[in-house]
C-alpha cells in the first residue's frame, strides 16, 4: 500500500533537507517525529523531535498531527506509515484503527504541501538498513546474514510482515498481508486450542493468535480446553500474570504465543526464501523479550524437518527500537525524493 495525496496545486520543488512529519500509526500508538534529513546517497535521519500518542486519548490522526506541530516549526511535507488499504481518495481502510484516517483531510486541514502514505510494515523493512547492533537481541543463528531477502515480522494491535528484498544498491520491499493467511497447529494442546477459536468463525487467520487480541483469544480458548473460568481480561494482564510467574494459566498462553510464532516464522522463511535475516518488531515482543529468549521460539523455529540445516543459517532478532516505524517511514519517504 503506497499512495500520495498531491498538493492543491503547483507547488515548489522539493529541499532536499527540509524537515518534515514521519508519523508510524498503530491500532493502539501512534508515535510522530520531526525528522531531518543528512545528505548523501543515502541519507542519515535525524530525530529532531518525537512523541508517542494514544489512539484512544484523540478523536484522530489530524488532531494528533497537529498537537504535535503546535510543539515544532511548520513543516510542509508529512509521511504516515500505517497497516490497511489505500482508496484513491486518499481514505484507508483498516480494521485496527479506533477512527477514520483521511489524508486529504490531513493535508487540507493542516495545510501540508503533500501527504504521503506507506504500508506500516513496508516502513519497518526500510528502517533494517538504520538498525544498530546495539538495538537488537540475537535469539538465534549467525551475527551476520549472507546477502539475500530479509523478513520483518511483528505482532501488536494486528501482525504486520513484509519482505525486503535486495535490488544492487536498493531495495525492493514486498508488502504483505501474511497475517490473514490461515493459522495452523502443531502440538495436540495447539489444535485443542485452534478448535475452540474456530467456533462460531468459518476461518481463523494466525493475527488472531499472534497479536494483542489474539493472546486474549489464545488464553479464553485455552482456559476453555482447561475447563476454568477466565480471569483476565486484557493482554497486558496477560503477559504481566505469566511475566510476573502468578498465574500457570497465563505462563502456558504466553508459552503457547510464542511457540506458535517460532513455527509461524520458520514457515514464513521458508515461504518467501529468507536468508538475509528475520526482524522482529512490533509493540508486543520487546516487553517479552526475555520470555520470548527462553521459550520455545527457536526449538519451534528450526523444527521444519530436512530444513532446519537451512534455518539455522539464518540470523533472528529482536529490534527493541521504539522510533523504528517513524525511521521507517521517513527512510521510505526520501528514498523516493533520491529516486
Amino acid at each position: 500500500m503506497t499512495a500520495a495525496v498531491p498538493p492543491p496545486q503547483s507547488a515548489r520543488p522539493d529541499s532536499a533537507h527540509r524537515p518534515f512529519f514521519a508519523a508510524d500509526v498503530g491500532g493502539t500508538h501512534v508515535r510522530v517525529g520531526l525528522i531531518q534529513a543528512g545528505s548523501g546517497e543515502r541519507p542519515a535521519i535525524d530525530v529532531l523531535s518525537y512523541r508517542k500518542y494514544r489512539c484512544a486519548d484523540h478523536s484522530g490522526l489530524d488532531a494528533i498531527l497537529a498537537d504535535f506541530a503546535s510543539h515544532t516549526a511548520p513543516v510542509e511535507d508529512c509521511v504516515i506509515a500505517t497497516a490497511g488499504y489505500a482508496m484513491d481518495d486518499g481514505t484507508v481502510i483498516s480494521a485496527n484503527l479506533p477512527w477514520a484516517l483521511s489524508t486529504t483531510r490531513i493535508r487540507d486541514d493542516l495545510g501540508f504541501e503533500s501527504v504521503h502514505l506507506v504500508n506500516d510494515f513496508e516502513a519497518v523493512a526500510h528502517a533494517t538498513a538504520h538498525i544498530d547492533a546495539n538495538q537488537v537481541v540475537q535469539l538465534t543463528g549467525p551475527a551476520e546474514a549472507v546477502h539475500g531477502p530479509r523478513l520483518i515480522v511483528g505482532p501488536g494491535t494486528g501482525l504486520g510482515a513484509a519482505v525486503c528484498i535486495p535490488d544492487g544498491q536498493r531495495i525492493v520491499v514486498l508488502a504483505t498481508e501474511a497475517g490473514q493467511a490461515s493459522l495452523s497447529a502443531t502440538t495436540d494442546l495447539e489444535m485443542a486450542v485452534l478448535q475452540q477459536m474456530q467456533c462460531g468463525r468459518s476461518h481463523v487467520c494466525i493475527e488472531q493468535a499472534l497479536s494483542g487480541p489474539g493472546l486474549l483469544n489464545l488464553y479464553n480458548a485455552l482456559c476453555a480446553v482447561r475447563g476454568q473460568a477466565p480471569v483476565h481480561t486484557t493482554p497486558d494482564a496477560i503477559s504481566a500474570a505469566a511475566l510476573g510467574h502468578d498465574d500457570p494459566t497465563a505462563t502456558e498462553t504466553l508459552q503457547l504465543f510464542c511457540g506458535i510464532l517460532g513455527s509461524i516464522i520458520g514457515d514464513m522463511a521458508l515461504l518467501y526464501g529468507i536468508k538475509g535475516g528475520i526482524y522482529l518488531a512490533g509493540g508486543i515482543l520487546p516487553k517479552i523479550s526475555q520470555f520470548l529468549l527462553h521459550s520455545t521460539f527457536v526449538e519451534r523455529f528450526l523444527n521444519k524437518g530436512p530444513m532446519t540445516r537451512a534455518l539455522q543459517d539464518i540470523p533472528v532478532k529482536l529490534v527493541e527500537h521504539g522510533q523504528l516505524g517513524v525511521i521507517g517511514a521517513a527512510s521510505w519517504y526520501l528514498g523516493r525524493k533520491h529516486v
